[in-house]
């Protein structure tokens, strides 16, 4: 019997595209719950102080428990802001409560730009991305844009230093065998679903419980 033949990137995006969304409003709800689970108490999160999140879009898994729970901790959380120009630019500014936000192109909400409020990638502790797709190796499959792995690009320069820490957040749907890495992707040190944590750095490992 012939093997099929692998999925091209765009086509493994599609199709896991279309399984989040696929995901009833009830399913989305206890999703956001198990990941709040998995993470709230973790001694990650909880001695990491300046944090970014994102909002959820297209079926993506809900971290909005989290970043209220960091808040309600006295943690600086940040959102990603796309740049007007360059538009394939993209920076971290805090958020605060009750702060009003406006979508950006893609219709993603985020707060107004204040360059007082950014925050060199960097200098944050903890990153906890979107995705399409992961594996069990810390590969990441994005949107497709790059605005992530062109904002993280300097940490495969660096040797003895890789802040911050990058978690990946997903549903388990989303988990596939091995994703081909392109040169450009960044590794995450691991991936969080409402299930359980897959790590892919050592140092993460004696971290979780």
């Amino acid at each position: 019997m012939t093997e099929p033949a692998p999925l091209s990137r765009p086509q493994l995006r599609r199709m896991l595209r279309k399984a989040r969304r696929e995901l009833t409003p009830s399913e989305q709800r206890k999703a956001a719950q198990g990941l709040f689970r998995q993470l709230a108490q973790h001694p990650l999160f909880r001695r990491s102080r300046h944090i970014s999140l994102y909002l959820p879009t297209d079926g993506e898994i809900d971290p909005r428990l989290l970043l209220r729970a960091a808040q309600r901790r006295g943690k600086a959380t940040y959102l990603p802001v796309l740049s007007a120009w360059p538009r394939t630019k993209m920076v971290f500014q805090r958020v605060r409560p009750g702060e009003k936000l406006r979508p950006n192109r893609f219709r993603i909400l985020e707060p107004r730009i204040n360059l007082g409020q950014q925050r060199a990638v960097w200098a944050l502790n903890l990153v906890l991305l979107p995705l399409v797709g992961f594996d069990e190796t810390g590969g990441r499959l994005g949107m497709g844009g790059g605005f992530y792995d062109r904002s993280l690009a300097y940490l495969a320069r660096r040797q003895n230093w890789r802040a911050p820490t990058l978690l990946g957040l997903a549903h388990e749907c989303q988990k596939v065998e091995r994703l081909t890495q392109a040169s450009w992707d960044v590794p995450l040190a691991g991936t969080v679903t409402d299930k359980r944590w897959y790590i892919a750095e050592a140092p993460l490992e004696s971290a979780v419980p």
